[in-house]
């Protein structure tokens, strides 16, 4: 123990390796963000050390934290971990993992916790390859025999964790932050927009193109409602490719930009700058890109499977739709562009919901938890 009620905590971060970290990573940098932001206000360290495979030049030097490598590479790595081969380094009292793929522990060692950010493989096998969904079982089972307690982004992962087979008591709902956005590099943003052919206003959507993400809903709706009174404002579609057969492809419709993976600060200004911003997906753990649009001041329509704005005790801060109707889809997208009056009550609602999910109050969350384990 580092001090009372202050375990000594190994975080690994292994997918902070990827090419392409998605949302896990935003997790992960978050995390770390909010746990330096704590540091700052109680003045003092904490025994926080990171853990991953061997990289050079190695970006998680610049987080401040000590950090320990493993001589396998990344994929054998996460590999000898689900086979029992390679284990958390010892000598600390909690590991951390920042998503299923996580190290076993010593017997009599430290306590584990692993972050589960969905299970949309099991609610959605269809949005999932078969491949991803055998990774996915094996490495939940694991969890569920390992692990000593398990962290979850919301209320609906938390009921889907249990009916798998995780202790009610094990499981903890800890909302994700919003203040995580890079300052917004307007001139980058604008040099991907003209080269894209928009010199303009522009609605955003912003996802890995996946069949998970309802793209090609999305479009339809987009090309019912330009048909309605949206006119000719264009779809702007920011994020990576990603499996099956919603790609590139999908996204060739009159009106519909796809600008592929943004960097953060360039991306930060797409949110500041588009008229609205649109978020459909058929499932999902939290959703981190409605409410980096709030905290952008943009006005949000999001599907009903979005926890991270469905959650909430007040007012919707979002125009919510139906995942799977096109039709409302469109109606709300017309809406939120003709109605200044809606527009308006958006941004504000909005704005002042993602000021509500800070970086720092995650941090806290886990350390509490992570200060119970011992």
């Amino acid at each position: 123990m580092s001090g009372p009620g202050r375990p000594s905590v190994l975080v690994a971060v292994e997918q902070l390796r990827r090419r392409v970290p998605g949302g896990i990573g935003t997790y992960a940098r978050g995390l770390l963000a909010g746990l330096a932001a704590h540091e700052r206000s109680l003045g003092e360290p904490l025994a926080v050390t990171l853990y991953a495979s061997a990289a050079r030049p190695d970006p998680l030097a610049g987080t401040g934290r000590p950090v320990l490598t493993s001589r396998l590479p990344s994929r054998l790595l996460t590999r000898a971990w689900g086979l029992g081969l390679a284990a958390a380094p010892p000598g600390f009292d909690v590991v951390h993992s920042v998503s299923l793929a996580a190290p076993p522990v010593g017997r009599g060692g430290a306590r584990l916790v692993v972050m589960v950010h969905d299970l949309a493989w099991r609610s959605h096998p269809e949005a999932t390859t078969a491949r991803g969904r055998r990774w996915h079982e094996r490495a939940l089972r694991r969890a569920l025999r390992r692990a000593d307690a398990f962290v979850v982004p919301s209320e609906a992962v938390a009921g889907e964790l249990t009916a798998a087979g995780a202790r009610p008591s094990s499981v903890v709902v800890i909302r994700e932050g919003a203040d995580h956005l890079l300052a917004p590099d307007h001139a980058g943003a604008r040099d991907i927009l003209l080269a894209s052919g928009v010199d303009g206003p522009y609605l955003l959507a912003v996802s890995t193109l996946e069949p998970r993400k309802n793209l090609r809903r999305l479009v339809q709706a987009y090309e019912l409602a330009r048909a309605g009174g949206l006119g000719t404002l264009p779809l702007v579609v920011a994020g990576p490719l990603g499996w099956g057969d919603v790609g590139l492809a999908e996204l060739d419709s009159d009106g519909v930009v796809a600008v592929g993976h943004v960097e953060d600060a360039a991306l930060s200004a797409l949110y500041a700058g588009a008229v609205a911003f649109v978020y459909v997906p058929v499932a999902e753990g939290y959703g981190l890109p409605p409410l980096e649009a709030m905290a952008s001041g943009t006005p949000v329509v999001a599907s009903t499977a979005v926890p991270s704005v469905t959650e909430s005790d007040a007012e919707p801060p979002a125009l919510l739709v139906d995942p799977a109707d096109t039709d409302a889809i469109a109606s709300a997208l017309v809406s939120v562009v003709a109605d200044a009056g809606l527009a308006a009550s958006l941004r504000s609602r909005g704005a002042s919901f993602a000021a509500t999910r800070s970086w720092e109050a995650a941090a806290v969350a886990h350390l509490e938890l992570w200060g119970r384990l011992v």
